[in-house]
């Protein structure tokens, strides 16, 4: 009797280390399956076909979105992306420029600024994602050499406005941070007074018109944010 109990004991043990260890296989392998798709949706390529090359075809991102503002490009980085705008600041975090659902969002304009970019702060987001997808390279601006290296930019606007930027500082602060995350109060003289006392790199713009800024985020566990800020001109 007692080798029987211990026989349906041992059996019973052995299905629910089995169903456990099915479990963790397919949580892993789902996990992995999202991280692939994931790291696909910010890399998707398919996306280019709407990038304007100059103020004859900027109108080719209307065709991609009622959404789409902009195109903006980082040169020497990832950054190569279209620039969306919704009616909040929360549309575009988990969907793509299709108007998918997606993890790894969009870049996007804060909904607080003008979309044809004539106010003279624009604050642009977008999600920090692994090997320099998305914003994920902003983090490298930290570095002085890495910043030296890559300083220019392009945004071209869907109403065929062409911007070169010239980035001229490299800040890190919290989400919280007035100055920088409230557009409609803050005025070029107080992010700049602000940015001369705490930015990590920090070189005197050349012109002051029209200022724009690259947004994203240090890790889901605080609210630091990873900043690059640059000088639109014509």
């Amino acid at each position: 009797m007692l080798r029987k109990t211990i026989k349906v004991v041992d059996k019973s043990i052995d299905r629910i280390v089995l169903i456990v260890s099915l479990l963790i296989f397919l949580i892993c392998i789902y996990a992995m399956i999202d991280a692939v798709m994931v790291y696909y949706n910010a890399n998707d390529q398919s996306v280019l076909k709407y990038k304007p090359h100059g103020k004859e075809d900027a109108a080719v991102l209307r065709e991609l979105s009622d959404d789409a503002v902009a195109w903006v490009t980082v040169d020497g980085t990832n950054i190569d992306y279209p620039v969306m705008q919704g009616k909040d600041n929360s549309v575009y975090l988990n969907k793509d420029p299709y108007g998918n659902y997606s993890l790894s969002g969009s870049i996007f304009l804060d909904s607080r600024c003008d979309g044809k970019f004539k106010d003279t702060y624009s604050l642009l987001y977008g999600h920090h994602m692994d090997y320099g997808s998305m914003f994920g390279a902003l983090d490298e601006y930290i570095k002085p050499e890495y910043f030296s290296a890559h300083k220019k930019g392009t945004l071209i606007t869907v109403e065929g406005e062409e911007y070169k930027i010239s980035f001229f500082a490299a800040c890190k602060a919290p989400a919280d941070e007035d100055v920088i995350f409230d557009p409609p109060e803050t005025t070029n003289q107080k992010l700049l007074d602000y940015l001369k006392k705490h930015a990590a790199i920090f070189e005197e713009p050349q012109g002051q018109a029209h200022i724009i800024a690259l947004s994203t985020c240090q890790s889901a566990e605080n609210i630091e944010r990873m900043l690059v800020f640059g000088i639109l001109s014509h």
